[in-house]
């Protein structure tokens, strides 16, 4: 419903703040951490939003940018997984972490965030795994192919890892066309490789 909220900063607490828009207050749920980095009191700000309905509750949810709504959204489609504990990670990860977990089977990594135990650390890598290899199958292409088997070992988990944050291997590609890839580590190509996406 909204893709994000701009408005005055009115009132900060512990896990939501409000947001006034012409007269009307959003009370949105966001991280620890970006409520505590997001300004001050009176500031215009901007947050990008998950809208969330049911019987009983409707919700917003709000996020300093689109990876980590696209986090959010991720690990709400893990079996188990409530948008409290997605917010939890979120104040314990950034997205890029966040990823390299995904695609390293990093399951302590995971389970330092707290609420997350074993079983709900390996169950978050299995779901989504299985979702970046099913995108990766549809996206697959000769020419993609013959490039990634050129392609040493960290940029193809590079590559795994920001299709986790909602990229196409085209546009991951692309980006990294601009990077020394040979000489960059896998948490580097994952880090400049955010950055250069997200200055599109």
């Amino acid at each position: 419903m909204f893709t994000y909220i701009k408005g005055s900063l009115e009132m900060k607490f512990k896990n939501y703040l409000v947001i006034d828009v012409g007269g009307l207050g959003y009370k949105i749920f966001m991280s620890e951490n970006a409520i505590n980095s997001i300004g001050e009191i009176g500031d215009i700000v901007k947050v990008y939003t998950y809208y969330r309905v049911r019987e009983d509750d409707i919700s917003i949810f709000g996020f300093q940018t689109q990876e980590e709504l696209k986090m959010f959204e991720l690990l709400l489609s893990v079996s188990g997984v409530g948008a409290k504990s997605a917010l939890v990670m979120l104040s314990n990860l950034e997205p890029s972490e966040f990823a390299l977990a995904i695609i390293s089977n990093n399951v302590r990594l995971l389970t330092q965030v707290p609420g997350i135990g074993t079983k709900s650390a390996q169950r978050i890598i299995l779901e989504l795994k299985d979702k970046i290899k099913a995108e990766q199958d549809e996206e697959k292409m000769d020419s993609i192919k013959e490039k990634s088997d050129k392609m040493n070992n960290n940029v193809q988990e590079a590559i795994s890892a920001l299709m986790v944050l909602g990229y196409t291997r085209k546009d991951i590609e692309k980006a990294f066309e601009h990077l020394d890839v040979e000489n960059l580590s896998l948490e580097d190509l994952i880090k400049k490789g955010l950055v250069l996406l997200t200055s599109k």
